[in-house]
């Protein structure tokens, strides 16, 4: 079982803000399923939380239970001061602002859920995670996932009416950061998030504490599992070369007006050829002595695995994929 608490709050009364809304209802609606339709979280979205006191019993029914995943998300004001960082609340008052992230940790630390992820898009969010008080550590215990919009002492930008950081957590989770096994993971987001802004932006944080791996989101593969498991057919050794010759090429044939050469294309050897350049597309082969594939077979060359080619190898032979 799966749930997910989303919020979004846009309307504080001295400071309101306009993506916050927008940005939970689309992380809400994209986590309900996985890319292909099926049900992913059971998600409970709630926009314009009034209070401390109603924000945090939602943040303690998130974490009661024993789920197999649960994440919480938050879209809206943060705050820091010399005690720690705070989910702001819209009835925040002087030395009473909303709810302490550390206070939140205590509960995902605390919670018999299998794993516990926190996203927050807020100012200062950095500091989810690195209590203030008690010299700075870290205190996650297993199964705890943190990704955070910026560090301790950055604001969290909005442009056009949405956060910068969830426009990229959205098209992460819409497939820019799933694996070739259509995965996506919360370290997969956070590595997609981060080559996105660059040094010079705001810098998204992530820290784990975890011991399996956690999908959030699965969408179709870029290659079927079918096909990647013929990986260690075309390559019985990983060392091995794929010779090639223009049998493979499908465009190798008389049926095609232009200059051909023996042997013409097998519709067996094409089959293959096919495969094998879907591998070279995701990086799992390179032609060797050949600019391109289509060379390689046309000059009957070979092709080989890469290192990412290796490792999905191992995976299949590992009976893992």
């Amino acid at each position: 079982m799966k749930k997910a608490l989303v919020i979004g709050i846009n309307n504080y009364p001295s400071s309101p803000l306009s993506g916050c809304i927008n940005d939970a209802s689309e992380v809400a609606a994209i986590l309900k399923t996985h890319g292909d339709g099926s049900p992913n979280f059971d998600v409970w979205l709630e926009t314009d939380v009034q209070t401390k006191s109603e924000l945090k019993t939602m943040i303690v029914k998130l974490f009661s239970g024993n789920s197999d995943t649960v994440l919480l998300y938050f879209s809206g004001h943060g705050f820091l001061d010399e005690i720690g960082g705070y989910l702001v609340t819209p009835d925040h008052a002087k030395n009473d602002v909303g709810i302490s992230m550390d206070e939140i940790l205590g509960l995902a630390n605390q919670s018999k859920s299998k794993d516990k992820i926190i996203i927050l898009d807020c100012c200062h969010s950095g500091s989810f995670g690195t209590p203030a008080i008690g010299g700075g550590a870290s205190l996650l215990k297993e199964g705890v996932s943190i990704l955070t919009a910026s560090l301790n002492d950055e604001s969290s930008i909005e442009i056009n009416g949405h956060g910068v950081f969830t426009n990229l957590l959205l098209n992460a989770l819409q497939g820019g950061a799933a694996d070739l096994r259509g995965h996506i993971s919360p370290g997969g987001v956070y590595a997609y998030i981060d080559q996105a802004l660059g040094p010079w932006k705001q810098r998204p944080v992530f820290k784990t504490n975890v011991t399996r791996f956690t999908s959030l989101r699965t969408v179709t593969p870029q290659v079927s599992p079918n096909t990647l498991r013929k990986i260690i057919e075309y390559f019985p050794a990983p060392q091995d070369v794929f010779k090639l010759d223009p049998s493979y090429e499908d465009t190798n044939s008389k049926d095609v007006k232009h200059v051909v050469i023996e042997p013409y294309a097998k519709p067996d050897n094409v089959a293959v050829f096919k495969n094998l350049q879907k591998f070279q597309s995701i990086g799992l082969v390179v032609p060797v002595d050949a600019e391109y594939m289509y060379f390689a077979a046309m000059k009957s060359k070979s092709c080989k695995l890469t290192s990412l080619g290796y490792h999905y190898w191992r995976l299949v032979k590992d009976g893992r994929i």
